[in-house]
C-alpha cells in the first residue's frame, strides 16, 4: 500500500515534535526535593557568574561570602 510522501513527512515531522516535547517535560519535571536534569547547569551558570562578577568588580571576601551565601539559600530551594 503506498502512502502520499506528503502525509508521511506530516507522521513524521509530528512524531518528532511530540518526542522532543516529552522528553523536555520529562527532563524538567517537578521532583520535589530531588534535583532535576538542569539542576547541575543552573548550578555551574550562577557559579560562572559569581566567579565573574568577582574578577570584574574586584569584590572583597565579605561580598563573596554573601553572594555564595545567597546561591545556596536558592539552591536549597
Amino acid at each position: 500500500m503506498a502512502v502520499d510522501p506528503r502525509t508521511e513527512r506530516l507522521v513524521r515531522r509530528t512524531t518528532m515534535v511530540a518526542a522532543a516535547t516529552a522528553t523536555y517535560f520529562l527532563l524538567v519535571a517537578d521532583y520535589g526535593t530531588q534535583d532535576s536534569a538542569f539542576g547541575s547547569v543552573k548550578r555551574i551558570t550562577e557559579s560562572v557568574k559569581l566567579s565573574a562578577k568577582r574578577f570584574i568588580f574586584n569584590s572583597d571576601k565579605k561580598d563573596q561570602l554573601n553572594d555564595e551565601e545567597n546561591v545556596k539559600h536558592k539552591n536549597v530551594k
